[in-house]
């Protein structure tokens, strides 16, 4: 059984992989990182994102505006484009590594090692993406609950509030994790070889033919 499902969790494991890495390089650019709602303007909804910050209005759409400035931004926002670009770089990579790594792929059929190398280090890779995707996410978070909760900012000045982008980063971060979490465990599990089983059968003959010549008068 065990030869029968690994092909399926390696699968598995690629296409949940290849989804975190789509849903991190989304999170990177998408502008909804923090929402602000103003009450003087209820129609208007405030974003901001790792590249710029925008406005929405129901009726002009919306309108972005690109930092000027890397340095001018928060430690969050900095250290969480290094960290996002880090994430999609790793998960790349591992993608590629992986993909080499299946079973199902005829490339390389001989070596078995190698290909068991292959996906062992994707795996890997895909634990450092989504860690290090959910790592800048959550420290977005953490900022925007002290700033919401300071008591030291007057009341009248409007708060941030999570934005979309947080959701989809961590859902990124978790889909990375069990994606190498699956193909590492297919190398964990225990392999069949058809060469094992052909020698195991031919000793089993050997030793039924001893005992049969054994046992004539």
């Amino acid at each position: 059984m065990a030869l029968v499902y690994q092909p399926v969790m390696q699968l598995s494991g690629i296409l949940v992989s290849l989804l975190g890495w789509v849903l991190s390089c989304l999170t990177t650019y998408l502008p909804q990182w923090k929402n602000l709602n103003l009450e003087l303007n209820e129609l208007e909804i405030w974003t901001m994102g790792l590249w710029q910050a925008c406005v929405v209005q129901e009726e002009g759409g919306m309108q972005c505006k690109d930092f000027d400035s890397f340095l001018a931004l928060p430690p969050e926002l900095r250290i969480s484009r290094i960290l996002m670009f880090f994430s999609n770089g790793s998960g790349l990579l591992g993608l590629l590594l992986s993909g080499f790594g299946l079973d199902c792929l005829k490339i390389g059929e001989r070596q078995q090692e190698q290909k068991k190398r292959l996906l062992l280090f994707g795996g890997m890779l895909f634990w450092i993406s989504g860690i290090t995707a959910i790592v800048p996410v959550s420290w977005v978070a953490h900022s925007t609950v002290q700033e919401f909760w300071d008591e030291n900012i007057p009341d009248i000045v409007p708060r941030w509030d999570f934005g979309e982008a947080l959701f989809v980063g961590w859902l990124a971060g978790f889909c990375l994790i069990l994606g190498g979490s699956l193909l590492n465990c297919t190398i964990c599990s225990t392999e069949v070889h058809p060469s094992s089983v052909h020698y195991t059968v031919a000793e089993q003959q050997d030793q039924c033919q001893r005992l049969e010549t054994e046992t004539r008068p």
